[in-house]
């Protein structure tokens, strides 16, 4: 792939400020891309360092649960730039609640954030996305999407769901040129995962069941990323990438 292949595209990355969501934005910015950068809380200093390594970048607040942020949002990203080509989100949030710890307002958070917003952010950016032969929107979903784990109904019902999504704009937006796919992570080393990192029995759990027995980086997932929004993943869409050391090979 040619480095510069985003030349010329805007980006919105939801989850911007760290992780998995910021080594997104930084990638697409050094392939070219423009780069609005959205989290629930500053994403300023992401936003620094996409503008120090040359891309233009701008930060954006936006709880993305909040219909009326969202389509703010929208509005003042059409504003800032004149078209929108890319759309990731990369917003969540983990929850380790078995069935019966669970509350409801834990439950629905989980729903909110993990799904329901990119469902409003897919839909807010849209309009902006179309009419121009060329448009990306990918989802991040999880392993969680494929199996399950006893102690994350939330989160599990939340990542399927949201691959199920995947699937159905893919198909609603085929004709339009606009790709829809999904990528599932295991096991990131991110700032989310560095408790299980630093617990010496989930580590040695989560390292048994990844055949290539380390723990993946963020880097790696931005370039799938990359290569999902480029012109040379055109004729990809309506599926999920699992990115996870081989664990659902098994």
């Amino acid at each position: 792939m040619q480095a510069k292949n985003l030349d010329g595209r805007t980006a919105v990355v939801t989850g911007a400020r760290r992780g998995i969501g910021r080594a997104i934005a930084l990638r697409l910015g050094a392939a070219g891309a423009r780069l609005a950068l959205v989290d629930h809380e500053s994403a300023e200093e992401a936003a620094a360092e996409a503008r120090a390594a040359g891309a233009d970048a701008q930060a954006y607040l936006c709880d993305v649960r909040d219909v009326a942020a969202v389509e703010r949002l929208a509005s003042e990203v059409g504003a800032r730039f004149a078209t929108v080509n890319i759309v990731v989100n990369a917003a969540g949030i983990p929850m380790r609640r078995r069935i019966s710890d669970i509350s409801l307002a834990e439950w629905q958070q989980t729903i909110d954030v993990n799904l329901t917003g990119p469902f409003l952010v897919a839909r807010a950016f849209l309009p902006r996305m179309r009419g121009q032969g060329y448009g990306r929107i990918v989802n991040m979903t999880s392993v969680m999407a494929h199996i399950a784990t006893g102690d994350r109904p939330a989160y599990c019902a939340a990542k399927a769901g949201l691959l199920a999504l995947t699937k159905s704009l893919a198909l609603d937006l085929a004709g339009e040129r606009i790709t829809v796919n999904a990528i599932s992570p295991g096991a990131i080393a991110t700032d989310m995962t560095a408790a299980l990192r630093a617990d010496d029995k989930a580590n040695a759990h989560l390292m048994a069941i990844t055949p290539l027995q380390r723990w993946g980086e963020p880097g790696e997932i931005a370039a799938l990323a990359n290569f999902l929004c480029s012109e040379e993943a055109g004729y990809i869409t309506g599926t999920d990438v699992v990115i996870d050391g081989g664990w659902l090979a098994q």
